[in-house]
This record gives C-alpha cells, structure tokens and sequence, in this order.
C-alpha cells in the first residue's frame, strides 16, 4: 500500500521501555557495586560515584574538590601523569571525571578485552594518587587562569553570584573552580587531606556496564579489591543535610557591567529536592513553562518581543534543596521588561493560566518521545545507574519514568507550581549596564537592588 503522503502519520502510543537488569553487590571492603549487561557493543564503562563533590568544600577552600578530582590522573604509584595517559592510550580508554554538588564521578570507558587492566588503572588512580606538589601547582595556576578568564564571561558571573544570593554561607552556594582568593590559599597537605578524609570505599558506589555477564563484570570490579582508604569514612555533616536560608538575600541584585549591550538574567529560588513525589509534576510544568523551544517563556520574550535569542528555565538538582531558575540575556534596553514578563510567566502557571491541552501534550512528548536514546551505550547506562544510587531511586525508575510523566494532568502542574514556585521568594539578578537600567529598574516593585561586585 503507498504511503498517504499529503499529512503527515499518525503517532502511536510510546513503545515499552524496559531497563536492562541491574544487579547489586558489596566488595569485601565494604564497596557497593552495581553491575549492567550490555552486550551490544565490545566495550565496558566503569563509573566510580564518591560522596563528596562541591558540596564537601570546607569554607574558605572552595575549589579543594576540584582541585584533587584534577589531581587523580596525575600519576600513581611509580607512574607519572604522562605514564597514566599513556596507559589509558594504550588500551583506548576514554577517561573522564564530573565535579557536582554532591559527589564525584571517575568513569573509564575500554573495550572488553582490556576491562580488567582498565579497572585496575582507574582502582590506582583513584584510590593511590601521587598528589605531587609540583602537578598540584601547576592544576592550581590553570584554575587561577581559568578564573580570568570566566570574569569576563556575564553568563558565569551570573552562575557565581545567584549561587551565592539564594544558598548564602551555605555549602552549595559556590562553583565546583571555587575563587581565587581560596585556591590561593591551598596547599598540597590540603589536598592530601581531603582525599584521605573523602576517599574511603564505604562512601563510594561502582557501576560496570558492558559486554560480560555479571559474574564477569564482577570480576572487573573485583580490582579494587585492596582499596582499604587510609580514613574510616567519617567525616562532616553533608552539604544536603544542612538547612538553607529560608529566604533570599535581596529580592533584585546587580552585578554591574557598564557598557554591556545585554544584560544577563537570573530569577529563581531554592523550590524542591530531587526526591520529591513531584518531581514528575515538575519535569512537566517546567516543560510549558521554560524547558524546551516552544514553551512559554521562550515565546514570550524571543519570539513575540525579540528581546533575547533564547530563554529557558529548569532545575538544578542536588540531594538536597535545588534551585529552579528562569535564565535568559536579553537586549540592555528591554532588560526591565523581560523581567516583568518572566515573573508575570511563573507567577500564571501557579493557576491563573494553567496548561492548554496542546502544552500539555507537547511538553509530556518532549520528555518521553526518544526516551531510550538516553540509554544506548553503556555510558549512557552507566551514568543512569549512577543516578539512581545518587538519588537512591528504585531500580525500575527508568522503566516507570515514561508512564508516569504521561499519567500528569493540568491539576497536578498548577498544584506543583503552587507548592515549588512563589513570587514572593523569587530573586532577580542581573548582570549588566547599571547606569542605563537603574530608572527602569523602579517599575519591578523589586525594592531598591543590592549591587554586588565584580568577584573571581
């Protein structure tokens, strides 16, 4: 039969998702691992999740975690960082590592026949780095850099300071690089000490996906069979069992940046933790509200006022309370504005105007139409499975994910925007041309914005 090519198909229904099995096991030295068949493709990925991260930063040694998170590929044992890439070179490893609020992620990626010598290189490195002085001077001066250079990006400026407005003194309230005034203040015996305190197996989970049976990829993990920590795991509150500020600094701050031709927006406040039963509720409502092209905030303010190539909203989850923030950089003239059509935008989806059948179908397509994309290689699956153990999320999470998100309705949007999103709380921030704002600026009802410095 010819295809009817005068419209365009019909959709179906979501296919089934099913998660490949994951199987859970513990190392004699207390180890938690986790273990996924994918036998697709010759290769196993290795995904090493430690307690830590950002959040473990004591204060006033912001950027500590990031600068031993550098340090671990910078030699082991009797090899030097030049020994370790060649190392990992020689066997095709794709290495890499993540610095988020809660923990670490070291993932090594090798084809299947090299596994084993993948893990045991990735064991050494992690668990026994050199921690040179000489690496650790020069992995500071390359964040130093770094730091100039991100003084002059308004989109990291405005990353540092809406951290800082909404978390405070709090251990989520800075950028995993940190400031230069606290990576000048490190030194080696801090970085030795940090990974002695943090680096401990009972605070670590392993996940190894690829193409072996369970009992094969255990006998990968089995390679950090000696990691036996020179701590005993102990150490201080985590970032997510500390309470945050209640309210925000100021309502309206400003980070001045005179001569600027846009202005770099923030507005947002500290809303819900990634555990919550709303959490698909949420995913939805963002999707209407600034989570994709067609939704509200990005028509409003690109499309119909052409005030911005584009502006989204989302969250910034973490274990504990996470941010959600409208960002956008708008033309310097129409910075007032945009402001007042943004909170006008989160201000109606909270009842006033809750989502059309059509937002509603569109936003729920964006997030379930090519779902198991998301899990095609067995980094993909790797990192999912990391999620779960860093969320502690049920096995079956990813399997459940499409039919749950489909089974939200326009009531639990507005209920979930009413509970998550207040006005009142919101903080507004800019990143601009004071000079020609400040007049428009009184029209907000924002009360009169704290001006913050220019920091690094």
């Amino acid at each position: 039969m010819r295809a009817d090519r005068s419209r365009l198909p019909d959709v179906g229904a979501d296919p089934a998702f099913t998660f490949p099995t994951i199987e859970r096991h513990t190392l004699s030295n207390g180890l938690a691992v986790r273990t996924v068949e994918h036998p697709s493709v010759p290769v196993v990925t290795l995904a090493l999740q430690v307690d830590g991260g950002s959040g473990a930063d004591p204060a006033g040694q912001e950027g500590l975690a990031a600068v031993v998170a550098d340090m671990v590929d910078e030699g082991t044992g009797g090899m030097s960082a030049i020994a370790v890439s060649e190392a990992l070179a020689r066997i095709g490893a794709d290495y890499d590592v993540d610095v988020g609020a809660d923990v670490f992620v070291f993932s090594l990626t090798t084809l299947t026949r090299f596994a084993g010598w993948g893990a045991a290189l990735l064991a050494d490195m992690t668990v026994r780095p050199s921690l040179l002085e000489e690496d650790f001077r020069r992995i500071r001066q390359l964040r130093l850099d770094r730091l100039k250079q991100l003084k002059d990006s308004a989109p990291a400026t405005a990353e540092r300071a809406f951290l800082r407005l909404v978390y405070g003194s709090h251990p989520y309230g800075h950028l995993s690089i940190g400031g230069d005034a606290s990576l000048r203040a490190l030194s080696i015996d801090d970085v030795r000490a940090f990974h002695a305190r943090r680096f401990h197996p009972s605070r670590a989970t392993l996940v190894v996906v690829g193409a072996l049976s369970h009992e094969g990829l255990m006998e990968v993990a089995r390679r950090f069979d000696q990691w036996g920590g020179s701590g005993d795991g102990a150490t201080a509150t985590p970032a997510a069992e500390i309470p945050p500020p209640a309210y925000p600094s100021a309502r309206l701050a400003i980070v001045p940046r005179e001569g600027a031709a846009q202005s770099e927006l923030r507005v947002g406040h500290l809303a819900a933790v990634r555990t919550t039963p709303d959490y698909p509720s949420l995913l939805v409502m963002n999707a209407v509200l600034g989570g994709q092209f067609v939704s509200r905030v990005n028509l409003k303010l690109r499309e119909e006022k052409a005030f911005t190539y584009g502006a989204r909203t989302g969250f910034d989850w973490r274990r504990g309370l996470s941010p959600f923030v409208l960002q956008a950089s708008v033309h310097t003239a129409a910075t007032a504005e945009s402001i007042a059509d943004s909170l006008a935008e989160i201000a109606d989806i909270r009842g006033s105007r809750p989502p059309t059948d059509a937002e509603l179908a569109l936003a729920k397509a964006s997030l379930t139409r090519g779902y198991p994309r998301n899990f095609e290689t067995t980094q993909q699956v790797a990192r999912a499975a990391a999620q779960l153990a860093l969320y502690r999320l049920p096995d079956n999470y990813f399997a459940e994910f499409v039919p749950t998100v489909n089974a939200v309705g326009r009531d639990d949007i507005t209920r979930a925007a009413s509970l998550y999103l207040d006005p009142a709380k919101l903080t507004t921030l800019i990143v601009g041309d004071q000079s020609a704002i400040a007049d428009s600026l009184g029209t907000l009802s924002l009360g009169e914005p704290r001006v913050l410095p220019h920091e690094v």
